[in-house]
């Protein structure tokens, strides 16, 4: 048998699947742990909301900011690379409720960047990566500490949705009530 330092003899590729022993790291999941590093998501977030900074200024931007420019095809590609946060969140085992939360702050990024100009501004004040990268910190230096506060932002967004989605019904309603009070014919008047 080999020591624990050295690899096993190669085994054929027609040979039948007998596990033996440990499993080495050589999975699809260790091959990529680079890019889901402290380290490496920290540098991402820095490059897609605050490498740069306009000169007199305290405002730093990235080129999530600067792709976003392109009109259509900037803001989705944006939005697959701000995908990389969430995703190593996931892997690392972070609660439901908090990938819930990063997911609205990338959807709030990606639709509202998506109008010209201003939509790019909202981007650059907005820093969904920076907003989820914080959130993923925040998860593993105090698992389960925080997850009130991710509860709270979800059920007032709820609402805020819930109240946006009310006030188009409520007016149609009264639109409805109005239009039948004014063709319904007076109370005095019988046919």
């Amino acid at each position: 048998m080999s020591s624990p330092n050295q690899f096993p003899p190669p085994i054929p590729p027609n040979a039948p699947f007998q596990p033996v022993g440990q499993i080495l790291a050589a999975d699809r999941w260790n091959r990529g742990a680079w890019l889901f590093r402290d380290r490496t998501l920290h540098n991402l977030e820095i490059l897609l909301d605050e490498a740069f900074r306009i000169p007199g200024t305290g405002i730093r931007f990235g080129i999530d900011g600067i792709i976003g420019l392109v009109p259509g095809l900037g803001d989705v590609l944006a939005g697959i690379l701000s995908l990389i946060i969430p995703l190593a969140a996931w892997i690392r085992g972070v609660p439901y409720v908090t990938l819930v939360r990063m997911a609205i702050n990338l959807g709030i990024g990606v639709l509202v960047g998506s109008i010209p100009i201003f939509g790019d501004i909202f981007d650059i004040a907005w820093k969904a990566n920076r907003r989820n990268y914080q959130l993923l910190v925040r998860h593993i230096g105090e698992p389960h500490r925080h997850t009130s506060k991710d509860w709270a932002f979800l059920f007032l967004l709820a609402g805020a949705l819930g109240l946006i989605f009310a006030i188009p019904v409520i007016l149609l309603l009264a639109l409805i009530i109005w239009v039948g009070n004014a063709l319904a014919p007076p109370s005095g008047i019988h046919y």
